[in-house]
């Protein structure tokens, strides 16, 4: 991928992308190998605390990242030293090559909880703006009448992340599905040929913030889960497909070291 985001500094930004998503699969298997201690679940239950200044454009730069359940929802939070939401990928005007910007909660909830094949990946919730394209098909969230030009307003997804060294060595992407694969797919799967689904929840955007309210039908599998909170930048690549969305740019890593340290507060 030769054009660069304007978050790139040299080769810096895709080094640290690929060390950091390399050290989010390690964090990953080693969480689900080794849960954590009672200790851990005490400290960590409130939220992760992230260190400012960690992410060049206020926007990004965590402070704060949390999943809360009450009854059978979960509210996952963010908050930022910036105005959450204020910063958006600058139009390229094709879908290849074009970017995505992301709010994103790793968590260690099995795939299949929400429609996937079981141990597909990395299930992660995400938040979401990129004005190339739309992949919300059942939903029009600028209300204009049409459904095909709302990718540019924050939105929520679940993706399922993976390793993928035509990304960048050690770096992960949105796992593709092979073509004619007939995996397991989520209702509102969106119909791109990638392990995505797109259920429609409303991000709330308030002014240093972001939460999502998502519905679980167990919300055990949520509260028993580690997670932790990451702000990056994805793009399409140059082909469209295998792969077709790569993470690129990690902004900020709540934890700072992708530990999944995150317990889920009731």
């Amino acid at each position: 991928m030769s054009r660069k985001s304007k978050y790139d500094h040299g080769g810096g930004a895709i080094m640290r992308s690929a060390l950091v998503c390399a050290a989010l699969v390690l964090a990953f298997t080693i969480g689900l190998e080794h849960p954590a201690s009672a200790h851990d679940r005490k400290a960590h239950v409130g939220g992760i605390q992230a260190k400012k200044g960690n992410a060049a454009r206020a926007p990004f730069d965590m402070v704060h990242a949390k999943i809360s359940t009450k009854g059978n929802t979960a509210t996952f939070h963010m908050a930022v030293t910036g105005r959450a939401g204020k910063t958006k990928p600058t139009p390229v005007g094709t879908l290849a090559n074009s970017d995505v910007f992301a709010y994103v909660w790793p968590t260690s909830i099995d795939t299949s909880e929400v429609g996937f094949e079981a141990k597909a990946g990395i299930l992660a919730l995400a938040v979401t703006a990129h004005p190339d394209f739309d992949d919300t098909p059942l939903y029009d969230e600028n209300g204009d009448g049409n459904l095909k030009n709302d990718g540019n307003v924050w939105h929520s997804h679940w993706v399922v992340l993976g390793p993928d060294d035509a990304c960048g060595k050690g770096a992960l992407k949105v796992i593709d599905i092979p073509k004619g694969a007939k995996p397991r797919l989520p209702k509102t799967w969106p119909g791109l040929p990638i392990l995505i689904d797109s259920p429609g929840w409303s991000p709330i955007f308030n002014k240093q913030s972001v939460d999502v309210r998502v519905p679980f039908d167990d919300i055990a599998v949520v509260e028993n889960a580690n997670y932790d909170g990451v702000t990056s930048g994805l793009r399409v690549n140059a082909n469209i497909h295998a792969p077709l969305l790569c993470v690129v740019d990690v902004f900020d890593v709540a934890s700072g070291d992708l530990s999944l340290p995150g317990r889920v507060s009731k």
